[in-house]
C-alpha cells in the first residue's frame, strides 16, 4: 500500500434514491476515484428469480479527495450532497473504507446490517479478511463481523468463524478507545 493511499481521504456522497450506480458512473467519467460497495441479492419477479448487485449502503457512495472540486461532485446527476460535519465535508478513515472494500471483494457472504453502538470489538486473525476490525455478534448460531462507517450511521455484516477473531480490549464500536469516555 502506498503512502498516498494511506494518507488520502475518502468522503461519503449522498445520492438520490436508487441513483448510486448512475452517479458513480458519471463521477468516474469525470475522473474521480469512486467506491460503490455492492452485494448480491436474489430478487423475485412474477416470471423469474434473478441475482442482482445492489448498494451495500443505499443512498451513498464514496469519493477519494484530490481529483476534482466539490462543485463538480455536487453538480453530478443523482448526487444530493456531500456528508458534512460543521459545514465541512467529513473525511472517513481509510481503515473503514479498506475494511468495507476487503469484505465486498472477498468470497464471503455480505449483507447490510443495522448500525450498532454496543458489542465486542474484534479483529479477524485468519482468512481473506485477516486484520479487519468490527463488532462481533451472533445471529441464529452464526457469528458475524459487523463493520461500521460511523459518519453514515450504516453498517454491513459478514459471516466469520468465531474462532478466527480476537477481542480487542479497550476499544468501543467505531474504534474509539474506552478510556476516551
Amino acid at each position: 500500500m502506498t503512502e498516498h493511499a494511506l494518507n488520502s481521504k475518502w468522503y461519503a456522497v449522498s445520492t438520490r434514491h436508487q441513483h448510486e450506480k448512475a452517479a458513480a458512473r458519471i463521477l468516474e467519467y469525470k475522473e474521480f476515484e469512486v467506491f460503490l460497495p455492492l452485494y448480491k441479492v436474489r430478487r423475485r419477479w412474477v416470471d423469474r428469480v434473478k441475482e442482482i448487485s445492489v448498494p451495500l449502503f443505499p443512498g451513498y457512495l464514496f469519493v477519494r479527495e484530490g481529483l476534482g472540486t466539490w462543485l463538480e461532485i455536487l453538480t453530478t446527476a443523482g448526487v444530493s450532497s456531500i456528508v458534512s460535519c460543521g459545514g465541512q465535508p467529513a473525511a472517513i478513515p481509510f481503515s473503514e473504507i479498506e475494511g468495507v472494500r476487503r469484505i465486498v471483494e472477498s468470497t464471503l457472504r455480505v449483507e447490510p446490517h443495522p448500525f450498532l453502538r454496543s458489542g465486542d470489538w474484534v479483529r479477524v486473525k485468519y482468512g481473506p479478511i485477516a486484520g479487519v476490525e468490527g463488532v462481533l455478534l451472533r445471529k441464529k448460531n452464526v457469528a458475524r463481523l459487523v463493520l461500521s462507517v460511523e459518519m453514515l450511521g450504516k453498517s454491513a455484516a459478514v459471516e466469520v468463524d468465531a474462532t478466527h477473531v480476537e477481542r480487542i480490549a479497550g476499544k468501543l464500536p467505531g474504534g474509539m478507545d474506552a478510556s476516551y469516555r
